[in-house]
């Protein structure tokens, strides 16, 4: 871990209801390891050394985060999300803009993202550090990519050259990505992470590469996978 922290604000948008999990209880809160989701992404954020804040977004009806935040580590500030991820992140942003300076990091990470690896955390703070754009973990695509039409025939392969899996955290200054963001969303640009809004308002984000098992728990069979991460990351620590 670096010596010289980069001071940042987190965002963690918290507000989706995980319908693809097919379970009642959304994603964030099922428990890995007798804790809930959302308790190990954000413990995963306070630990690191520069933390200035953590900003959830959840859903307005939300009725188990109050229950979960005490215990929650770190400072962290509850918003009401959005409709869309997009939408609860810039509700996070517009409550930061009353906090923290427009050069301020915010790193944004998903909640359903609970094995995020502290030296992956410290590898992207110390690299952007004096990036003028920011950039976002990744991964470089290793498998064949196929392009198929609409029937699921295929009808290339595509090259896989420079191809990366996008990632979370991903960092910024919070005034750019307010601003881009929130302009992106006024314009209907389909706006499917940070970097994204990013990029159509004309900046290139850096990539840098972090690690496989940063995995987002999407489906009923990414839990037992994180579960699994989790322990291996804990025994290995």
């Amino acid at each position: 871990m670096s010596t010289n922290p980069v001071p940042f604000w987190a965002v963690v948008p918290a507000a989706g209801a995980g319908r693809r999990m097919g379970s009642a209880t959304p994603k964030q809160y099922l428990e890995i390891h007798g804790r809930a989701v959302l308790h190990h992404t954000v413990a995963r954020l306070a630990a690191q050394p520069g933390l200035r804040g953590i900003v959830i977004a959840v859903d307005a009806a939300d009725e188990r985060f109050d229950a979960l935040a005490a215990d929650l580590p770190g400072p962290v500030h509850r918003v009401t999300g959005g409709a869309e991820r997009a939408d609860s992140v810039l509700a996070a942003l517009d409550h930061l803009a009353g906090h923290a300076a427009a050069d301020d990091w915010v790193l944004v990470h998903d909640a359903a993202r609970p094995c995020l690896r502290t030296d992956d955390l410290d590898h992207l703070l110390t690299t952007l550090a004096d990036e003028p754009v920011g950039g976002l973990l990744g991964i470089p695509v290793v498998d064949t990519v196929k392009h198929a039409d609409t029937d699921g025939v295929v009808d290339a392969t595509v090259d896989r050259s420079g191809l990366w899996r996008a990632l979370t955290p991903q960092m910024f200054r919070l005034g750019p990505l307010r601003t881009a963001l929130g302009e992106a969303l006024a314009a209907g640009v389909p706006v499917t992470d940070e970097a994204s809004a990013v990029e159509w308002a004309g900046h290139r984000p850096r990539m840098v590469e972090g690690s496989a098992d940063n995995v987002k728990i999407t489906r009923p069979e990414d839990l037992a996978l994180a579960a699994l991460y989790l322990g291996h990351q804990q025994e290995t620590a």
